[in-house]
Formats: structure tokens, sequence, C-alpha cells
């Protein structure tokens, strides 16, 4: 199994590659590697609202998720990416509950949606770091 590597987010920018939909942007902990990921208009939205710090009026469906993991004391440990086929990322959600371990297939961007509602960490594998990801090395 490859080494998990953490991420963070840098931020959302309109997709180069694909009309209509953003690139989440990651960048790998203590690296130069970049990971774009691309997100639908409403994801984008959602994650958008999180890191600008706007409360909506009402709550969004991953506002609603993280309240149902309150009430059901269930802890989002990590999200996982960790393949790429098919022209989309696939990840899964750790999740744990009275100490016990549960792990839940989950489209990309709503597993980081998640994530940022709940400070919980990001990882990948050097495999998707290594095919995916872009060398962004700003001391040069």
């Amino acid at each position: 199994m490859d080494k998990k590597i953490k991420l963070s987010i840098l931020g959302i920018s309109f997709s180069q590659v694909q009309a209509g939909a953003y690139a989440l942007i990651f960048a790998e902990e203590n690296g130069i590697r970049r990971l774009p990921i691309v997100i639908g208009t409403p994801e984008a939205q959602s994650i958008a609202i999180v890191m600008e710090n706007i409360k909506p009026p009402r709550p969004l469906s991953h506002d609603l998720m993280v309240t149902i993991f309150k009430e059901l004391n269930i802890d989002l440990v990590e999200v996982y990416i960790y393949k790429f086929e098919g022209g989309a990322f696939y990840s899964e959600l750790l999740l744990s509950q009275n100490g016990r371990d549960f792990r839940v297939d989950s489209r990309t961007s709503d597993a980081v949606a998640l994530a940022i509602r709940t400070n919980s960490p990001i990882y990948t594998n050097e495999t998707i770091m290594r095919e995916m990801a872009i060398v962004f090395d700003e001391r040069t």
C-alpha cells in the first residue's frame, strides 16, 4: 500500500479543463506538488462558503450531515482520496462511532466538503500524486 500523503486545500479556481466546473487545488504537506481536482459548481459553492466563513440562512446538505454526525456521536477521522480511474477520483470517509470504525465510499467533492466543516485531515497516496499532481516550486 502506498504511503499516505496529507493534503491541505489551497483554493478553488475556474477549471481550465472543463467549462462550467471548478478546480479544487490541494497542496501536499511539506512538498511542492499540487493536486487539482475538478468539481461541480454546487460542490465548489459548498466548500467556498466554509472557506469564506459565510453562514447560509439554512443548513446546506453538508451542514446537515455534520449535524447528524454530532447527534449520533460520529467522528470523521479522515478523508482518503485513494484512486483515479475513468476520469474520476475515488474517496472514502473513515468514520468512528463508539470505538468502531467504518469506511464509507464518497464522491471526493462531498468528502472534502465534510472534512472542511469538521477540520478533518485529507489524505491521498503517492501513486495519485505521481500520476496526477503538478510540481509547483515557489523558489524558482
